[in-house]
């Protein structure tokens, strides 16, 4: 990784902006948005339609190639809805895309590309028009979703399990359980009875969390120079 060439003001001033950004764009298009988000990236993430919820503390990354969606698209311009709850984890290129209802738990992790839709959205042998095929997705806490794994419509995931890289689920899956293929079937059952730390438990007290984080970039930026910095963004070289 390379080295941040930033001053601590510099890193401060952008970690200030990204917030207000959050918070002026991001957080009037959810009916709820939790205490200490942290959105990474905030003008690569797509939040629309209505109905939509995102619980404390969570982590949601864009990039500019890998946008962040999030849209309901209901039978009505009031029907569907979106609850995530706390602690989440959401990387970049996930899309969740409900018609009728998707409910993601706590401390829910989901890698690059995931996909969750409880709809066909269109209609099988008339293709133009929209599909009246929706179930409700609903995810338990602590599930694990791999890199671009898919997650269609009336599934059900119990609490910690793991849906592995590039599986399609297509229905039920238990708690404390590895699924993984296409169809995503069973291949590794989890120990219930062995301790289970999870996001929550990350996130215990987010003041302080934010606390440490700050001291660590005060430490680490405080002899970067303004001038330095400037110069390894006109003239980046292989040291920088």
């Amino acid at each position: 990784m390379r080295q941040d060439r930033r001053p601590y003001w510099v890193k401060k001033n952008y970690l200030r902006f990204r917030y207000w950004y959050t918070q002026h764009f991001l957080k009037p298009a959810c009916d709820y948005l939790g205490d200490y988000p942290t959105f990474m990236k905030p003008w690569y993430i797509s939040i629309s339609g209505p109905n939509i919820e995102i619980g404390s503390c969570a982590t949601v990354i864009g990039e500019p190639e890998s946008r962040v969606k999030i849209g309901v698209w209901g039978v009505d311009e009031k029907s569907g809805r979106i609850k995530i709850g706390d602690y989440v984890l959401i990387s970049p290129g996930t899309r969740i895309s409900a018609a009728n209802e998707i409910i993601i738990g706590n401390s829910v992790m989901m890698a690059n590309g995931v996909y969750i839709t409880d709809s066909d959205w269109h209609e099988l042998y008339d293709r133009s028009q929209r599909s009246t095929s929706f179930t409700p997705v609903h995810i338990a806490d602590n599930v694990w979703l791999g890199d671009h794994s898919t997650v269609l419509k009336g599934v059900t995931i119990g609490e910690n399990s793991v849906v592995a890289a590039g599986a399609v689920v297509t229905k039920d899956v238990p708690a404390n359980v590895i699924v993984a293929g296409n169809p995503a079937v069973i291949v590794k059952e989890l120990d219930p009875n062995k301790p289970m730390k999870t996001r929550a438990d990350y996130f215990e007290n987010p003041a302080q969390l934010e606390t440490f984080f700050d001291g660590v970039d005060r430490m680490v930026l405080q002899n970067n120079g303004f001038f330095n910095w400037l110069r390894t963004l006109l003239k980046p070289t292989s040291l920088d």
